[in-house]
């Protein structure tokens, strides 16, 4: 807080950053808290001969948002794992990583980073159907990618390091980089996993499909059941609602800081105008006492004696009223004749 009751620039920026803070990781509480209530509310349908038959009775052959649980199976064919014998699936993506140590200029360290180079992901048809294998109705599940709970399995992982030479070492250093080297993994939804299915679920051309949802809601696909489902989006959501108190007990507490400074502040001249207005009337009495006209005097004489120039400085108030034979004069505590702060030191004003 500087001398006139504003704010400092560090105050306002913790309170611009903590209350921005408090407003993104609110509404992504909101938006959480809107998810876990909306799976909480959503219908769980079995894959069974009555299927159809119950999207067949729902208003537009539709359920809007359904849990659906089952076994993955594909339509036609299937991916084979490009590293693993025997693995087969129905979703494969590939990632390559550069790893690196990259020099943080301010804190002086190595900073482990990583950056995608390369990714592809392919799909081919599949489906849902039952754990039990004498009930032949399935659910056909659409735009996998779209999800965003998309549980893939990592096959296949490998790191390839980086070469290492006296030379590259001498580059890496003077640039600030050094490479440590590949990262490869591949992960796949593989044939006969269980896998738990959150979206709208129709009846189209008799053929019951799995698809993103309208109205904002969330799609998933996860390889966990539906209670475990709820119980990670249910621990999201008590992360985000703690960050989110945390951050605003801080920009609540900055605001209450920066009002209860400048309430002192207020209150300090509020005070301090009051006791120059005294000290005004006390010296207008004192004038009319000793018969001396106010429009005579010089602007520099001192507010004590009224015949000797002002000469020393009072400090820390900086207060300039006196001369310095009445400070030498004033009782102790020596206080300011003015705003009647303690005189913490004299100094002496000399006039060239």
């Amino acid at each position: 807080m500087d001398p006139g009751g504003k704010p400092s620039t560090a105050q306002m920026l913790v309170l611009a950053s903590s209350s921005a803070l408090t407003a993104l990781f609110y509404s992504i509480y909101r938006k959480r808290a809107t998810t876990v209530a909306r799976l909480k509310e959503a219908k769980k349908v079995s894959i069974d001969q009555d299927l159809k038959a119950l999207l067949c009775e729902a208003p537009g052959r539709c359920v809007p948002y359904a849990v659906v649980e089952g076994v993955v199976r594909s339509v036609k064919e299937t991916l084979n794992s490009q590293f693993v014998e025997n693995c087969r699936g129905v979703v494969e993506r590939l990632t390559l990583k550069e790893e690196k140590m990259v020099w943080n200029r301010t804190t002086h360290i190595w900073n482990s980073t990583e950056k995608i180079i390369h990714q592809r992901t392919n799909t081919v048809p599949f489906v849902l159907a039952s754990h039990d294998d004498d009930v032949t109705a399935s659910v056909r599940v659409l735009r996998p990618l779209e999800a965003s709970e998309l549980d893939l399995e990592t096959t296949y992982e490998n790191f390839h390091p980086s070469a290492q030479s006296l030379s590259s070492a001498i580059g890496h250093f003077l640039s600030g980089e050094r490479p440590k080297g590949i990262h490869e993994t591949e992960e796949m939804l593989r044939v006969g996993d269980s896998v738990t299915g959150v979206g709208e679920l129709v009846l189209d051309n008799n053929l019951v499909k799995l698809q993103p949802p309208k109205q904002g809601l969330c799609y998933f696909l996860t390889r966990l059941d539906y209670d475990g489902l709820l119980r990670k989006q249910s621990g999201s959501l008590r992360l985000w609602q703690v960050l989110t108190a945390l951050v605003g007990v801080a920009a609540c507490s900055t605001l209450l800081y920066i009002l209860w400074r400048r309430y002192r502040h207020h209150r300090r001249s509020r005070k301090e105008r009051l006791l120059l207005e005294a000290f005004a009337r006390q010296q207008r009495r004192r004038l009319r006492e000793l018969d001396v006209d106010e429009s005579r005097l010089a602007p520099n004489i001192c507010s004590i004696c009224l015949s000797r120039p002002r000469s020393c400085v009072f400090l820390e108030c900086g207060h300039v009223c006196a001369c310095v034979q009445c400070c030498d004069a004033l009782p102790a505590p020596k206080l300011c004749p003015i705003c009647r702060a303690p005189i913490d030191r004299v100094v002496t004003l000399y006039n060239s």
